[in-house]
């Protein structure tokens, strides 16, 4: 595994009890909630990023594209 590092939060006293009462393992809840929020933000940077690159590929012309590789092709 890689290395680790350690995070601290605060929260309600109250939260904290409810919490071991209920046998919720904290620390596993916040590793799993800071895993999921990661991924999401690193989703909507790659939608964002697709999106641009969408933009940019719709100015290809595809049948110049095909022109000129058989054009090329016929050449030699």
């Amino acid at each position: 595994m890689g290395s680790y590092v350690t995070v601290s939060t605060k929260v309600r006293r109250k939260l904290k009890e409810e919490a071991e009462k209920l046998g919720i393992n904290i620390s596993e809840v916040l590793r799993r909630a800071l895993e999921d929020e990661v991924k999401k933000r690193r989703i909507e940077v790659l939608k964002k990023e697709l999106r641009e690159i969408d933009s940019i590929l719709e100015k290809i012309d595809i049948d110049r594209i095909v022109r000129s590789i058989r054009e090329y092709r016929e050449e030699r």
